[in-house]
């Protein structure tokens, strides 16, 4: 059981990333097209720069008893595009809410007033 540690931890991570992406409804609650284009071309690029450096002998995959085991490729354990998915779904979380905050700020700043 202890295999799937990171995964689960990976999986519960971004539960809680979908729970406050719902409650704020900032990227798949708000455009859902969009979000997963986002974060899919997000994966898909940072996968390739993965077996790039896997190809080239800059990465390797470490042995570690939390990990299940399970490879994409070579070298490319199953938890990577898991853990690819958060940090491309937290960053776009971020920016979503970076974005709000600004906004809010904007609308309240009195008409001329300095920034």
């Amino acid at each position: 059981m202890i295999a799937f540690a990171y995964l689960a931890a990976l999986l519960v991570s971004l539960g809680c990333l979908a729970l406050c992406d719902h409650r704020w409804r900032l990227a798949f609650w708000d455009d859902p097209r969009r979000a997963a284009w986002t974060v899919g071309i997000g994966v898909v690029a940072f996968l390739l720069w993965d077996v790039a450096g896997l190809l080239l002998g800059i990465f390797a995959r470490g042995d570690s008893p939390h990990m299940t085991g399970l490879l994409l490729a070579p070298e490319l354990p199953v938890e990577e595009a898991f853990f690819l998915t958060l940090l491309c779904y937290v960053s776009l979380l971020a920016w979503r809410g970076l974005e709000r905050v600004r906004a809010a700020r904007a609308a309240r700043r009195p008409e001329g007033a300095a920034r």
